[in-house]
């Protein structure tokens, strides 16, 4: 299995909830509203979308073994990277005479 496009949709920060991102998989497969969310050590972490339905979630989509899992996340950890040091680096307000 391969991941050959990651997209992040940033948004405003939310209980840790940073974002969603989008992969393709083997040129056949697309996945998406899949949650990112910051850890307390600065780390992230996925969730996968579920559905509700009565009192029962059910997983939309999710890896049925741990290698696609690693995959996915491996992918869209390094993606995440990119974009959020991208931003922070990029950053008006993130210059010396900004910083206290």
């Amino acid at each position: 299995m391969k991941v050959q496009e990651v997209n992040i949709a940033v948004v405003k920060p939310s209980n840790g909830l940073v974002g969603f991102a989008s992969v393709v998989i083997d040129d056949g497969i697309y996945l998406s509203s899949i949650a990112i969310y910051t850890k307390l050590d600065g780390t992230y972490r996925i969730l996968y979308p579920t559905k509700l339905l009565g009192n029962k979630s059910l997983g939309v989509f999710y890896p049925i073994n741990r290698a696609a899992g690693k995959s996915i996340e491996q992918a869209i950890f390094k993606k995440c990277k990119e974009v959020f040091e991208g931003c922070n680096k990029n950053d008006r307000y993130n210059k010396a005479e900004y910083r206290v």
